[in-house]
């Protein structure tokens, strides 16, 4: 065999070996999401980890990885190693100074003390709508095993998303007309004059675990998930079988190949 020949079939061999791994990987897409998913999960748990055993510049760079993704403010977010899993803004060290930028800045660069533990590098509601994502699409991945999962219609996702469209836009109106203590998601007054005030005060006012505006926010980022995943993964499970039958019938003719060249 002489070395172009020589080099011809390994290269044959080669471009066989990389489309074995594609065909893999579009045959079990919905696992290579999942751990994808589950590693961007993961990692701002990793954080307060990483900052508890004392690896504080790893822990930064998570912060810092996904600081663009979310507003990491303190007081909507997880802590771990500490006396509580959330706090509320009177429970923080940070000093409020009516100036609402300020105070976010402040909420936000504020990572957490050996006292109060140290925080998840994201919000609660972003652990729960991509928490969410993860498990609906390993629901999704279980169930298609067993039957052939139809898309969500147009208006149910519309229906699912209306939770979160409600809750942060009130979050947002709130925060930017009244402040992070002073706005009406905050208090709360609203629904406690609603419910003529028959729940403990600490359900009604702040953003602490257990809290309503807690609630709200696991509530709707669940049904986000789940939104986004039944409609988006049958239409992906379809387009991508597509995909896989093409790329092996590629493989085969490139496997004749490799034995003629043999």
């Amino acid at each position: 065999m002489t070395d172009q020949t020589l080099k011809g079939t390994r290269g044959i061999t080669r471009q066989r070996r990389a489309l074995h791994i594609l065909a893999w990987c579009l045959d079990h897409w919905i696992m290579v999401f999942a751990l994808l998913l589950g590693i961007v999960n993961l990692l701002p748990f990793l954080a307060p980890v990483l900052m508890y055993l004392d690896w504080s510049d790893f822990a930064r760079l998570i912060y810092t990885i996904y600081g663009p993704m979310c507003h990491q403010m303190a007081q909507r977010s997880f802590f771990l190693f500490g006396a509580q899993p959330m706090y509320n803004i009177a429970d923080l060290p940070v000093i409020l100074t009516g100036d609402k930028l300020l105070e976010m800045e402040a909420l936000r660069a504020f990572i957490g003390n050996t006292d109060l533990g140290w925080k998840v590098a994201w919000s609660d509601r972003m652990v729960y709508m991509y928490g969410s994502l993860w498990l609906a699409g390993i629901l999704y991945g279980l169930l298609r095993q067993q039957r052939v999962l139809k898309p969500l219609s147009l208006v149910g996702f519309v229906l699912l998303l209306l939770p979160m469209l409600i809750d942060g836009g009130t979050h947002l109106i709130s925060d930017m007309a009244g402040g992070l203590t002073g706005g009406f998601r905050y208090n709360n007054r609203w629904l406690s004059d609603l419910t003529v005030h028959m729940l403990p005060n600490w359900f009604y006012a702040g953003d602490a675990l257990g809290s309503f505006n807690s609630w709200m926010r696991l509530i709707s980022g669940l049904t986000f998930g789940f939104a986004v995943v039944w409609l988006s993964y049958p239409h992906l499970d379809r387009s991508i079988s597509e995909v896989a039958a093409e790329l092996r019938a590629k493989l085969t003719r490139v496997e004749q190949l490799e034995i003629v060249r043999r």
